[in-house]
């Protein structure tokens, strides 16, 4: 089928009665950068989550509070850091890929976390920065003493439930420098190893998985595979120590649990079901959607993302399809399928920002999709986040002057 336009979305939506659009936020509402400390966000933006809600939730790998979370770039926006918490200006919804939970007030909780976890988590920062430090100055010989632990301690996001190490910086130095850029992505993968099997060594087997951004899918042991480096695009750029579940299909079955729950009084799934205790196989996630929620009941889910990849395969019989957003646009659409709501796909090109990513300029989407994707990606927004917020401040303004329950 063809593609809908921004204006013919809109106008398909305007007149929604049960609505609940599920958005990612870096590079979808925000510029991709190399430093996520110097995102900024769009007041007006704020102002306009702000009155669909109820109708609007995130679903994003990185976090909402701490000093890199998304929570200071509201108040930062907004100008006075305590207006949020007094009119409910925040973004709610789940962060850390599912394991945050946080209301328009801010309200937060880890449900299913154990403290033991959240201690190991408070320490891996560090030791991921020791770890940069034994091993870098075999691929960046040029860096020495201050100039290298600075550079180490800045790939470094020292986030709650899921640190991460971000390559962006570090390739800055090794620009179209593709041999170089790939060994610091092997090296890093053997880094995040090396960290799971510590965590198991402390009895915390299990408890964590690594999130690769941008991936190329699974491998056959069920992890997520790099995408190396190659001229134009990047590939891989971060991966997160993640607590297990932390996987949006996941999170986007509490949200839609969550929003039941307010709507018709009820919690389909129960009051206490979490990305945690929730089933991991896409397949497991949608059979629990039709044995325990009435097709009548479910919203017309749109989702919002920006991280859809998709590589032929070496040997050329296939392709190798991944994406941060990937997993949850994929159960969103098939949810739709099985209850007759003509669920979204929403891609907003992040290609405009700092880090090298594939573009929607040319119409192609290659390295985003493909001829055989199962994936229908519905709208495109390829001017990139500019575009997509000031098509959301329209629907905002469209839905908040009529009567929408």
């Amino acid at each position: 089928m063809p593609r809908l336009t921004p204006d013919q979305f809109l106008h398909e939506l305007t007149g929604a009665e049960d609505l609940l659009i599920v958005q990612d936020l870096d590079g979808v509402c925000m510029q991709l950068v190399k430093d996520p400390l110097t995102r900024c966000m769009d007041p007006a933006y704020v102002e306009a989550v702000a009155a669909l809600d109820g109708q609007f939730a995130v679903l994003t790998n990185g976090e909402h509070e701490g000093r890199r979370g998304v929570n200071r770039l509201v108040e930062q926006a907004l100008v006075d850091p305590d207006l949020p918490k007094r009119e409910g200006r925040y973004l709610p919804g789940l962060a850390a890929g599912g394991v945050q939970l946080q209301d328009r007030f801010g309200d937060l909780s880890h449900p299913g976390v154990s403290q033991e976890e959240m201690t190991f988590l408070a320490q891996a920062p560090s030791r991921m920065e020791a770890l940069l430090m034994e091993r870098l100055p075999a691929l960046l010989p040029q860096l020495h003493g201050d100039d290298l632990a600075q550079v180490a301690k800045a790939a470094v996001l020292d986030t709650q439930v899921s640190p991460t190490i971000n390559l962006n910086g570090i390739f800055a130095f090794v620009p179209g420098d593709v041999t170089c850029q790939q060994a610091l992505q092997t090296m890093l993968s053997e880094l995040m190893h090396q960290l799971l099997a510590e965590a198991a060594d402390q009895g915390l087997e299990g408890s964590f998985f690594l999130h690769v951004a941008p991936n190329l899918g699974r491998d056959a042991q069920g992890d997520e595979r790099i995408k190396p480096a190659a001229f134009g695009d990047v590939g891989t750029t971060d991966i997160q120590f993640m607590l297990t579940g932390s996987i949006k299909e996941a999170g986007l079955l509490v949200l839609l649990n969550q929003h039941i729950k307010r709507r018709w009084g009820e919690s389909p799934l129960g009051d206490a079901f979490n990305v945690r205790t929730a089933p991991h196989a896409p397949d497991a996630l949608l059979a629990l959607v039709k044995e325990r929620i009435p097709a009548e009941r479910m919203p017309l889910l749109v989702g919002v993302g920006d991280t859809v990849t998709s590589t032929a395969s070496a040997d050329g019989t296939g392709w190798l399809r991944g994406g941060s957003d990937r997993g949850f646009l994929n159960l969103l659409q098939d949810l739709g399928a099985w209850c007759g709501q003509p669920n979204r796909v929403v891609l907003v090109d992040s290609s405009h920002g700092e880090v090298d990513r594939p573009s929607h300029a040319d119409g192609s989407l290659q390295g985003i999709t493909d001829p055989e994707d199962s994936l229908r990606i519905d709208v495109l927004m390829p001017d990139g986040p500019d575009q997509y917020i000031a098509w959301f401040r329209q629907l905002s303004a469209h839905r908040s002057a009529g009567p929408v329950r």
